[in-house]
């Protein structure tokens, strides 16, 4: 249930707050990106442990739960793509289909406490992978197979949006 900009102009969460989150990436230096993960992961911790983390406002919403798993999954592939960013010359990412991944690996049946421990674990490798970005590699380039090109530096304000804005999902901002 990710909030994913219209794939022909994704740039609206570069240029503009977030209708919805308020979040705005424009806001702070870009080498902050490894702080800001950290802080969103210590909050998910605190979701994690609501009583009402399986709960879903509605049949077509997800649960507390299942969006931090959709956050800690990004957290693992959005890793794995700034890798390919940093060691390869203008990659294309393969496909993920989120929402297959979220039936596939049964988000609404996951241990909560196991789920916060991967998200931590997944949050700790991209925050520390975006802290060792240095000078020139925030201009390296990658794309999506829907044609969308990122600089790490948009990649970082881009895939940031996304653990910020399910806080915003669950009611915990």
């Amino acid at each position: 249930m990710t909030i994913e900009p219209d794939t022909k102009d994704w740039t609206w969460v570069l240029n503009r707050p977030c209708p919805e989150c308020g979040f705005d990436s424009r806001s702070f230096p870009r080498d902050q990106v490894g702080a800001m993960v950290r802080g969103t992961a210590a909050e998910w911790q605190t979701v994690l442990r609501r009583s009402d983390v399986r709960r879903r406002p509605d049949p077509a919403t997800w649960s507390p739960l299942e969006y931090a798993c959709h956050v800690r999954d990004v957290f693992r592939l959005y890793a794995q793509r700034l890798e390919m960013m940093l060691q390869s010359d203008d990659p294309a990412y393969p496909n993920w289909d989120q929402d297959a991944t979220a039936i596939e690996e049964r988000y609404a049946e996951q241990d909560a406490a196991v789920v916060a421990a991967e998200l931590a674990t997944a949050a700790d490798d991209i925050a520390g992978r975006f802290d060792r970005v240095v000078d020139d590699e925030w201009a390296r380039t990658g794309r999506r197979s829907d044609g969308a090109t990122f600089t790490v530096e948009t990649f970082a304000r881009y895939f940031i949006h996304d653990p910020i804005h399910h806080l915003h999902d669950v009611g915990a901002t």
